[in-house]
């Protein structure tokens, strides 16, 4: 394997194959540069969102000082795909994720769980949806607010809900609540920035200050955040680990891998890997299927499987923190040895859980993903013209189960 590092994250794979795609590297790349900060492109994560938090950061630390009220510990989080699973990932992997809760199922019993398990004399609720009406997370408000109308024994409870939506009363019906005064506090999602590229977007970072993180070292995320756009948007493909993951992952895909395991290693992970299924998986399609796990417990059901000699179209990917002691170093070595010798492997090493390392990795992964799919679109001949939303960015095939939701709504 070949290493290269960039400061916080460190990435090791076999790049002896890797230059005849220096072409297709460079034309993604350039692909994104020419739609970022360009409207219905859902690029405006790039520069535009960390520039934009840089500015409004100190509204965000007062919301959530007015939210926390000196009396408020917890948050429970009512959201479903990018707006839960953003938040989650970074919230878990810093450690703070003890006084946040998240929902996002529809069913009365888990609802009933998911209550019983609040302190509600403590407890803010965050709503977040683009739209205001994701059915999920429509529910789960609604529901949240009968509770807490019975628990505090009066109609109006709009001082317990925060309200992550569209700045539009007419593209979001949360919106139209938080101006009838129903919600008190509110944020924004913003415009053009996809679902699973929001980690930074006003939910995460209100979040991030209501749990208590310092101010400055958000501010330190950001600007790491965008340091690391920089370095990802590079078209030398020596230069630039995300485009050499990318290649990484159309070499193996090419080379009849179409499962792509991405191994975490450690508890921090967990919900990393709901992020990453939802940001692969919505982007890349069925060209390439996306599974994640956090070891080293699911080697005790998955490597019989891994290892075995059927297994022809897997390929895998290794993320965990730099290894401290001589057990996890011993297991991390002998694991990734051996998936080695039967599979194309590669391996993402970060510094430190720090958000200044987080944000170099986060935006690794969004930008991995996109040169992976855009790459094999070019090899498949499928280009995309300059003024069409790149297909990396849009799901236009969840609108499907939605129609049937809503047709079973209806009747």
């Amino acid at each position: 394997m070949t290493e290269t590092i960039m400061k916080e994250v460190t990435l090791k794979l076999d790049t002896s194959n890797l230059s005849k795609y220096s072409e297709n590297a460079k034309i993604a790349v350039e692909s994104i540069k020419e739609r970022a900060g360009k409207k219905g492109q859902f690029l405006n994560w790039i520069e535009f969102l960390p520039e934009n938090q840089l500015k409004t950061i100190d509204s965000l630390y007062e919301m959530a000082e007015k939210a926390k009220d000196n009396k408020y510990t917890d948050l429970a989080i009512l959201g479903i795909g990018g707006s839960r699973h953003t938040t989650e990932s970074l919230i878990r992997m810093i450690g703070k994720e003890e006084h946040v809760h998240f929902f996002s199922s529809v069913d009365p019993e888990s609802f009933r769980r998911f209550i019983n398990s609040l302190d509600l004399a403590k407890t803010q609720f965050l709503v977040v949806s683009k739209s205001g009406g994701t059915i999920e997370t429509t529910v789960a408000y609604e529901n949240a607010k009968k509770v807490m109308q019975e628990f505090l024994e009066k109609d109006d409870v709009s001082d317990r809900f925060i309200a992550m939506t569209d700045v539009s009363s007419e593209k979001s019906n949360l919106r139209k609540m938080v101006n009838a005064g129903d919600i008190k506090l509110s944020g924004c999602v913003h415009d053009d920035v996809g679902g699973r590229f929001s980690i930074f977007d006003d939910a995460t970072i209100f979040t991030l200050a209501f749990v208590g993180v310092q101010k400055e070292d958000v501010i330190a995320m950001l600007k790491s955040s965008l340091d690391a756009q920089k370095e990802y948007l590079n078209t030398d493909l020596d230069k630039n680990i995300a485009l050499q993951q990318a290649v990484f992952n159309v070499q193996s895909r090419l080379n009849g891998k179409q499962k792509h395991f991405i191994e975490y290693f450690g508890d921090a992970f967990s919900g990393t890997t709901l992020w990453e299924k939802q940001l692969k998986n919505e982007s890349l399609k069925a060209r390439i299927s996306t599974d994640t796990n956090v070891g080293p417990g699911y080697l005790h059901y998955n490597a019989e499987a891994d290892l075995d000699s059927a297994n022809k179209d897997s390929f895998f990917t290794f993320v965990f923190v730099t290894p401290q002691d001589k057990v996890t170093k011993a297991v991390l070595t002998g694991v990734i040895s051996a998936y080695s010798n039967m599979h194309p492997v590669s391996v993402v090493e970060l510094k430190d859980l720090s958000l200044t390392t987080l944000a170099k990795f986060i935006e690794f992964k969004h930008f991995e993903t996109l040169y992976t799919g855009n790459i094999l679109r070019q090899i498949d001949g499928d280009i995309t013209d300059s003024d069409v939303a790149l297909p990396e960015v849009l799901q236009p095939n969840v609108e499907i189960y939605k129609k049937e939701v809503r047709k079973a709504m209806a009747e």
